[in-house]
């Protein structure tokens, strides 16, 4: 046996001098990494700028949050007020300064939603302004709207595509002087702007809808309804807003539904009004398998501070960055107030976010 292993590497030996090619079969050749593109998109609820925060500089209302907004491929706010023009007025009839939507797009928002019951606070002329102020700002910033007429908004990052179908249960000025009208809460209506986005091959489709009963912290029959019927549309999640407080969140043969957002900056200090959520949704695609998903939703606690009590002026902050910073306060009892919030909020809704594990509730 040893004669004939040496016979063989003989052979071998001078078959190679001689210059013939040993061939060995080579396996088949796969990417070093994953060949995986993940788009984000991040959600903030009521952008209000009541009478009151007219008086403060504004420059402190999102700074805490504009790293997260920048960071996401894109951001949705929902602008609850109309440009107007002067002079500049709160609730319950708001007409805001031009300068406004400009800082909220600097600080990263990248789409407005535009479907709320204060957007014609300020009759058609007010919305028609409304309307000149954000296609100008389409120019200067790339700021884009949705929320009128029936049209989806189509958003392409990746190769993937992500349609946002934004509606409201209505104005407070009536169907009357809404043309162009905002997409409103009839399902022919509904159903036509996500037949839309099918058409132009949205590979998910996100509802935005505007509703429920203020200042409740659990959902209506009329939003269980409605979720429903969106899921069984096709919709991949449904991200509401208008209630002014956090909502409970479910998910519905599969579809994730968080109901209520809450505020995103405002003047309100009733109960419960001060939390609020961010929302971030993520959606993977597999060059490889031509696979697409959507993750399971990120929820972030926030928090609307008050003049004088974080800073001088309104400053909305994400909780897991501050839960362990009380001493930075300059009122800390408004740290108690929000951690009191939150533990309150939570035993109502269910929703579990992520804090820091230092931070017992």
């Amino acid at each position: 046996m040893l004669k004939k292993l040496i016979i063989a590497l003989a052979f071998l030996s001078a078959s190679l001098s001689a210059g013939a090619q040993l061939i060995c079969p080579m396996p088949k050749a796969r990417p070093l990494f994953g060949m995986r593109d993940t788009t984000s998109i991040f959600i903030i609820g009521d952008v209000m700028m009541h009478s009151r925060q007219l008086e403060y500089d504004q420059e402190w209302f999102l700074k805490y949050i504009s790293p997260a907004m920048t960071q996401a491929d894109f951001c949705l706010a929902n602008m609850e007020f109309p440009l107007g023009g002067p002079p500049y007025t709160g609730y319950p009839v708001f007409s805001t300064p031009d300068s406004y939507p400009e800082y909220v797009a600097r600080c990263g928002a990248d789409v407005f939603l535009l479907a709320n019951n204060h957007v014609l606070d300020k009759g058609l002329a007010g919305f028609k302004r409304t309307l000149r102020v954000y296609d100008r700002m389409a120019d200067s910033l790339g700021i884009r709207c949705t929320g009128v007429g029936d049209e989806p908004l189509m958003l392409h990052r990746r190769g993937l595509c992500v349609a946002l179908v934004n509606f409201s249960y209505g104005t407070n000025i009536g169907p009357e002087t809404s043309s162009p009208d905002i997409l409103r809460m009839r399902k022919d209506d509904v159903g036509r702007a996500i037949r839309k986005a099918k058409d132009r091959g949205a590979d998910f489709i996100v509802a935005l809808p505007h509703w429920g009963v203020e200042y409740s912290l659990t959902h209506s029959e009329s939003q269980a309804e409605w979720a429903r019927w969106l899921a069984k549309q096709g919709c991949c999640a449904v991200v509401g807003a208008h209630p002014h407080v956090v909502q409970d969140t479910t998910h519905i043969a599969g579809v994730p539904v968080i109901y209520s957002m809450g505020n995103a900056v405002s003047n309100m200090s009733a109960t419960n009004t001060r939390l609020e959520l961010a929302v971030t949704l993520r959606f993977v695609h597999d060059h490889v398998t031509g696979e697409m998903l959507m993750l399971e939703p990120e929820l972030d606690w926030m928090w609307c501070t008050l003049p004088d009590m974080l800073t001088r002026s309104y400053a909305t902050v994400f909780i897991k960055e501050w839960a362990t910073r009380r001493s930075e306060w300059l009122n800390p009892s408004d740290f108690d107030n929000m951690m009191a919030t939150l533990e309150r909020v939570r035993a109502a809704t269910g929703i579990d976010c992520y804090l820091p594990s230092t931070i017992a509730l």
